[in-house]
Protein backbone atom coordinates (compact mmCIF):
# COMPACT_ATOMS: atom_id res chain seq x y z
CA UNK A 1 0.00 0.00 0.00
CA UNK A 2 1.18 3.63 -0.57
CA UNK A 3 2.34 5.61 1.52
CA UNK A 4 -0.13 8.61 2.69
CA UNK A 5 1.83 11.95 2.63
CA UNK A 6 0.04 15.19 3.64
CA UNK A 7 0.56 18.49 2.67
CA UNK A 8 -0.39 21.40 4.53
CA UNK A 9 0.22 24.76 2.59
CA UNK A 10 -1.83 27.94 1.49
CA UNK A 11 -0.16 28.32 -1.66
CA UNK A 12 -2.26 26.70 -4.24
CA UNK A 13 0.12 26.20 -6.95
CA UNK A 14 2.56 24.69 -4.71
CA UNK A 15 0.38 22.35 -3.45
CA UNK A 16 -0.38 20.93 -6.99
CA UNK A 17 3.13 20.81 -8.07
CA UNK A 18 3.82 19.02 -5.03
CA UNK A 19 1.02 16.58 -5.30
CA UNK A 20 1.69 15.73 -8.74
CA UNK A 21 5.75 15.16 -8.53
CA UNK A 22 4.34 13.19 -5.16
CA UNK A 23 1.79 10.56 -6.97
CA UNK A 24 4.42 10.08 -10.10
CA UNK A 25 6.39 9.15 -7.45
CA UNK A 26 4.37 6.16 -5.90
CA UNK A 27 2.82 8.21 -3.11
CA UNK A 28 -1.28 8.77 -1.94
CA UNK A 29 -0.93 12.44 -1.49
CA UNK A 30 -3.80 14.25 1.06
CA UNK A 31 -4.06 18.20 0.62
CA UNK A 32 -4.92 20.86 3.04
CA UNK A 33 -4.70 24.60 2.17
CA UNK A 34 -5.52 25.88 6.03
CA UNK A 35 -3.60 25.03 9.16
CA UNK A 36 -7.40 23.99 11.26
CA UNK A 37 -8.09 22.01 7.35
CA UNK A 38 -4.68 20.30 8.05
CA UNK A 39 -4.84 19.05 11.58
CA UNK A 40 -8.24 17.51 11.08
CA UNK A 41 -7.00 15.72 7.86
CA UNK A 42 -4.14 14.28 10.29
CA UNK A 43 -6.17 12.77 12.50
CA UNK A 44 -8.67 11.63 10.21
CA UNK A 45 -6.21 10.01 7.44
CA UNK A 46 -3.88 9.20 9.75
CA UNK A 47 -0.82 10.34 7.05
CA UNK A 48 2.74 8.35 7.48
CA UNK A 49 4.39 11.99 6.50
CA UNK A 50 3.79 15.81 6.98
CA UNK A 51 4.94 18.20 4.72
CA UNK A 52 3.74 21.78 6.80
CA UNK A 53 4.33 25.02 5.66
CA UNK A 54 4.99 27.82 7.87
CA UNK A 55 3.51 30.93 6.66
CA UNK A 56 -0.22 30.32 6.96
CA UNK A 57 -3.08 33.17 7.39
CA UNK A 58 -4.79 31.20 10.37
CA UNK A 59 -2.44 29.51 12.55
CA UNK A 60 1.31 29.19 11.91
CA UNK A 61 3.29 26.25 10.88
CA UNK A 62 5.37 26.78 14.16
CA UNK A 63 2.01 26.11 15.98
CA UNK A 64 0.33 22.98 14.04
CA UNK A 65 3.93 21.11 14.44
CA UNK A 66 3.37 21.26 18.03
CA UNK A 67 -0.06 20.08 17.83
CA UNK A 68 0.74 17.25 16.03
CA UNK A 69 3.54 16.60 17.99
CA UNK A 70 0.75 16.55 20.74
CA UNK A 71 -0.98 13.56 18.87
CA UNK A 72 1.82 11.41 17.36
CA UNK A 73 5.85 11.27 15.79
CA UNK A 74 4.50 11.38 12.62
CA UNK A 75 7.96 12.77 10.72
CA UNK A 76 7.18 16.17 10.02
CA UNK A 77 9.09 18.21 7.00
CA UNK A 78 8.93 22.01 7.01
CA UNK A 79 8.86 23.03 3.72
CA UNK A 80 9.23 26.82 3.49
CA UNK A 81 10.58 29.84 1.93
CA UNK A 82 11.43 30.92 5.25
CA UNK A 83 15.27 30.12 5.21
CA UNK A 84 17.00 31.75 7.95
CA UNK A 85 19.43 29.64 9.94
CA UNK A 86 17.61 30.81 13.01
CA UNK A 87 14.19 29.35 11.52
CA UNK A 88 15.71 26.05 11.10
CA UNK A 89 16.98 25.73 14.38
CA UNK A 90 13.92 26.44 15.77
CA UNK A 91 11.87 24.07 13.82
CA UNK A 92 13.63 21.51 14.52
CA UNK A 93 13.60 22.11 17.92
CA UNK A 94 10.23 22.28 18.39
CA UNK A 95 9.69 18.63 16.84
CA UNK A 96 9.90 18.58 13.38
CA UNK A 97 11.90 16.44 11.39
CA UNK A 98 13.51 18.01 8.45
CA UNK A 99 13.67 21.53 7.12
CA UNK A 100 13.64 22.55 3.10
CA UNK A 101 13.77 25.95 2.27
CA UNK A 102 12.14 26.72 -1.21
CA UNK A 103 12.50 26.92 -3.80
CA UNK A 104 14.34 22.98 -3.53
CA UNK A 105 15.19 20.37 -6.17
CA UNK A 106 12.34 17.70 -6.64
CA UNK A 107 14.73 14.72 -6.52
CA UNK A 108 16.29 15.92 -2.72
CA UNK A 109 12.48 16.22 -1.79
CA UNK A 110 11.68 12.93 -2.52
CA UNK A 111 14.81 11.29 -0.97
CA UNK A 112 14.58 12.98 2.10
CA UNK A 113 10.47 11.83 2.18
CA UNK A 114 11.90 7.87 1.40
CA UNK A 115 14.69 8.33 4.23
CA UNK A 116 12.35 9.82 7.26
CA UNK A 117 9.44 6.92 5.79
CA UNK A 118 12.17 4.06 5.92
CA UNK A 119 13.17 5.26 9.56
CA UNK A 120 9.72 5.71 10.98
CA UNK A 121 7.43 3.27 12.74
CA UNK A 122 3.78 3.36 11.89
CA UNK A 123 2.92 6.86 13.83
CA UNK A 124 -0.91 6.30 14.97
CA UNK A 125 -2.45 10.20 16.07
CA UNK A 126 -4.36 10.27 19.07
CA UNK A 127 -7.34 13.11 19.05
CA UNK A 128 -8.26 12.32 22.92
CA UNK A 129 -6.89 10.39 25.16
CA UNK A 130 -8.95 8.94 28.13
CA UNK A 131 -8.45 8.05 31.92
CA UNK A 132 -10.32 6.74 34.36
CA UNK A 133 -13.05 5.46 32.82
CA UNK A 134 -13.58 8.87 31.40
CA UNK A 135 -13.42 10.84 34.12
CA UNK A 136 -10.04 12.79 32.94
CA UNK A 137 -9.94 13.13 28.97
CA UNK A 138 -7.68 15.26 27.09
CA UNK A 139 -8.28 16.59 23.69
CA UNK A 140 -5.79 17.24 21.45
CA UNK A 141 -8.00 18.79 18.53
CA UNK A 142 -9.86 21.25 20.40
CA UNK A 143 -7.32 21.79 23.22
CA UNK A 144 -9.80 20.89 25.81
CA UNK A 145 -9.60 19.35 29.38
CA UNK A 146 -12.34 17.64 31.05
CA UNK A 147 -11.90 16.29 34.95
CA UNK A 148 -15.28 15.25 35.96
CA UNK A 149 -17.17 16.23 32.99
CA UNK A 150 -15.89 20.12 33.48
CA UNK A 151 -13.92 22.00 31.42
CA UNK A 152 -10.61 22.80 32.58
CA UNK A 153 -8.87 26.25 30.92
CA UNK A 154 -5.65 25.80 30.59
CA UNK A 155 -2.78 28.03 29.52
CA UNK A 156 -0.79 26.93 26.21
CA UNK A 157 2.32 26.40 28.36
CA UNK A 158 -0.04 24.33 31.17
CA UNK A 159 -1.51 22.41 28.61
CA UNK A 160 1.55 21.71 26.84
CA UNK A 161 3.18 19.76 29.92
CA UNK A 162 -0.34 18.10 31.17
CA UNK A 163 0.11 17.15 26.80
CA UNK A 164 3.56 15.54 27.37
CA UNK A 165 2.55 13.69 31.11
CA UNK A 166 -0.12 12.14 29.63
CA UNK A 167 1.30 10.76 25.99
CA UNK A 168 3.66 9.38 28.89
CA UNK A 169 0.91 8.15 31.10
CA UNK A 170 2.46 5.71 33.63
CA UNK A 171 6.26 6.78 33.20
CA UNK A 172 8.16 9.36 35.43
CA UNK A 173 9.28 11.92 33.06
CA UNK A 174 12.48 13.80 34.49
CA UNK A 175 12.55 17.43 34.50
CA UNK A 176 14.63 18.35 31.80
CA UNK A 177 12.42 16.46 29.29
CA UNK A 178 9.38 17.64 30.56
CA UNK A 179 10.21 21.31 30.20
CA UNK A 180 12.43 20.89 27.20
CA UNK A 181 9.45 18.50 25.51
CA UNK A 182 6.44 20.85 26.21
CA UNK A 183 8.23 23.98 25.48
CA UNK A 184 11.03 23.95 23.41
CA UNK A 185 14.94 23.52 23.82
CA UNK A 186 15.16 27.58 24.61
CA UNK A 187 13.11 26.65 27.76
CA UNK A 188 15.67 24.10 28.72
CA UNK A 189 17.13 26.21 31.58
CA UNK A 190 13.44 26.80 33.10
CA UNK A 191 13.35 24.41 35.54
CA UNK A 192 13.00 26.50 38.32
CA UNK A 193 9.77 27.63 36.66
CA UNK A 194 8.70 23.84 36.18
CA UNK A 195 7.29 23.52 39.96
CA UNK A 196 5.19 26.61 40.13
CA UNK A 197 3.57 25.34 36.39
CA UNK A 198 2.57 21.77 38.29
CA UNK A 199 1.07 23.31 41.12
CA UNK A 200 -1.29 25.92 38.86
CA UNK A 201 -2.19 21.99 36.94
CA UNK A 202 -3.28 20.65 40.22
CA UNK A 203 -4.84 23.48 41.43
CA UNK A 204 -7.18 22.98 37.83
CA UNK A 205 -7.68 19.19 37.58
CA UNK A 206 -6.39 17.80 41.01
CA UNK A 207 -9.62 17.23 43.42
CA UNK A 208 -7.21 17.82 46.18
CA UNK A 209 -4.13 19.40 44.95
CA UNK A 210 -2.25 18.87 48.08
CA UNK A 211 -3.01 14.72 47.69
CA UNK A 212 -3.25 14.60 43.70
CA UNK A 213 -4.38 11.82 42.23
CA UNK A 214 -3.05 12.31 38.82
CA UNK A 215 -0.02 14.42 38.84
CA UNK A 216 2.64 12.58 41.02
CA UNK A 217 6.05 13.89 41.84
CA UNK A 218 8.91 11.41 41.67
CA UNK A 219 11.33 13.46 44.24
CA UNK A 220 14.89 14.03 42.77
CA UNK A 221 13.65 12.54 39.36
CA UNK A 222 10.39 14.58 37.40
CA UNK A 223 6.51 13.88 37.55
CA UNK A 224 4.54 10.93 36.40
CA UNK A 225 0.63 10.96 35.23
CA UNK A 226 -1.23 8.50 37.12
CA UNK A 227 -2.44 5.70 34.60
CA UNK A 228 -5.90 5.03 36.45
Amino acid sequence: MSEKILIIDDEQTTVKLIEILLQRRGFDVITAYSAEEGLKKAYRNQPDLVLLDIMMPDMDGWEVCRRLRDMSDVPIIFLTARGELRDMVYGLEIGADDYISKPFENDELVARIRAHLRRAPKAVMSEELIFNNGEFRVNFMNREVRVRNEVKHLTPKEFSLLGVLVRNAGRVVPRNELVTEAWGEEYGDAIDSLKLYIHYLRQKVERDPENPDYILTSRGVGYRFANH
